[in-house]
């Protein structure tokens, strides 16, 4: 058997089939795609590979997904910490967007989030913000997976005017990338209180029509709760599935504040749910009861990190942590949550929200070889009893050492090939400065 790839792990997460871990096996990746599992010694006698690497005392696992963030705020890590959503948002988030964000703003931002996230073994994400062309080529260029968010808002922006315009480029957007083997679209409206209910409805018929996701913010805070109540006379799920939006294509983001009926029609309706724990505990939003209500009725919840500017980081590998510790917190129970549930939520779980579960999520003979290994032979993590539990409750970032996608190798001990780490850390000291200095 002829392979472009052939690697020697101690030890394979595949994740589906569930809860399984391989000892001693090798992966081999042809075409872009993973050609076979197989034990070590019988890959190394029925495979010939142009690439062979040894991976001792290293774990191989999918590509993690992050399935909410904007990716450009890296720009704005750490600019107005501690303070209340309202405050930091009104007085520092939103002045700075509406002074700086333009074309090179995004574009600066998201290859800074590219690179941090793909050292942190992050291959795929789904991204909601301003010129979403400039990160979908950007991430192109670098040879990362996203599904990159066509925004919606009521109000104008420096990308465009009002809902019309919004919704006008972004499905040119969709037009100039629904071919491309990296890059998918999917609706983004902000949220319920940023998008009136005519545009809501034409994003609802749109998504049908394209066969694209609705990506939103929902219930993400109390205050969005009784605004809605105020405004609407309903709660902002009721309105959502009043507006026909509330489906399997349903991508949405915290649910922090949920009643039964609704976790009731979240699981009838099929839609998903992404759990972004360290924003929500940052901003003092709330926790989504994803183990205590979500799971047991059977939604999808992927995790996200949301953008840097409220995480304050990118990283997957401590999400999956945060959201284990917390669900274990919030039940006053060990066991929930365990380390695989978490690592499914930061895989499979995502490219299911995404569309995506048919080519990536999971190491499974023909979907992408899109894949993470992290070396175990550190202190921080020896000795090794169960690799699942110590990818998710001991392991780091810093301990990805190889990330491919599609089989190209994006990271190579830990070094960046398609992205140049000086020209982007250049870029963000400049922007630093100059935000900092108008703040």
């Amino acid at each position: 058997m002829q392979a472009d790839i052939l690697l020697h792990p101690r030890w394979i997460i595949p994740v589906d089939p569930a809860e399984s871990v391989l000892c001693y096996h090798s992966l081999a990746v042809a075409g872009g795609r993973i050609l076979a599992l197989l034990p070590t010694d019988k890959a190394r006698a029925d495979i010939q590979a142009a690439q062979e690497l040894e991976l001792p005392d290293h774990v191989l696992i999918p590509g993690l997904i992050n399935a909410h963030t904007h990716t450009p705020m890296t720009l704005l890590r750490g600019l107005a910490d501690d303070l209340p959503l309202a405050v930091w948002l009104h007085e520092h988030i939103w002045p700075a967007e509406s002074r700086w964000v333009r074309e090179e703003f995004v574009r600066d931002g998201t290859r800074l989030a590219l690179l941090e996230m793909l050292r942190g073994g992050t291959t795929c994400f789904n991204d909601m913000y301003f010129f979403p062309e400039i990160t979908a080529k950007a991430t192109a260029d670098a040879g990362m997976r996203a599904v990159v968010g066509l925004i919606v808002l009521d109000f104008p922006s420096s990308w465009a005017r009002d809902s019309d315009d919004y919704l006008h480029k972004g499905i040119e957007i969709h037009d100039q990338f629904r071919d491309h083997p990296l890059i998918r679209t999917a609706f983004a409206p902000h949220a319920p209180y940023s998008v009136a209910d005519a545009p809501l409805r034409r994003v609802a018929t749109l998504a049908e029509e394209l066969d694209l996701s609705v990506h939103i913010h929902v219930h993400e805070t109390r205050d969005e709760i009784t605004r809605s109540l105020s405004d609407y006379g309903c709660r902002p799920l009721e309105r959502l599935a009043a507006l026909g939006l509330v489906s399997p294509r349903l991508i949405a983001i915290h649910m922090t504040q949920l009643q039964a009926d609704e976790v009731e029609t979240l699981a009838t309706c099929g839609a998903h749910v992404v759990h972004c724990p360290e924003s929500n505990l940052k901003l003092a939003s709330g926790a989504s009861p994803v183990e205590e209500k979500l799971i047991p009725a059977g939604i999808n919840c992927a995790l996200g990190t949301d953008g840097a500017a409220s995480n304050n980081d990118l990283d997957m590998i401590g999400e999956m942590r945060s959201a284990a510790l917390l669900a274990k917190g919030e039940t006053c129970r060990a066991s929930a949550l365990p380390a695989y549930a978490a690592l499914r939520m930061a895989t499979i779980n995502g490219a299911r929200a995404l569309g995506l579960e048919e080519e990536t999520g999971s190491l499974e003979p023909g979907k992408s070889a899109d894949m993470v290994a992290l070396d175990f032979g550190r202190p921080e993590t020896q000795p090794v009893y169960n690799p699942v539990s110590q990818l998710v409750y001991a392991a780091g970032r810093d301990q990805v050492r190889h990330v491919w996608v599609a089989g190209h190798q994006l990271i190579r001990d830990r070094e960046p090939t398609t992205l140049d780490p000086k020209a982007i850390l250049d870029a963000a000291r400049e922007w630093g400065e100059r935000i900092a200095a108008a703040d």
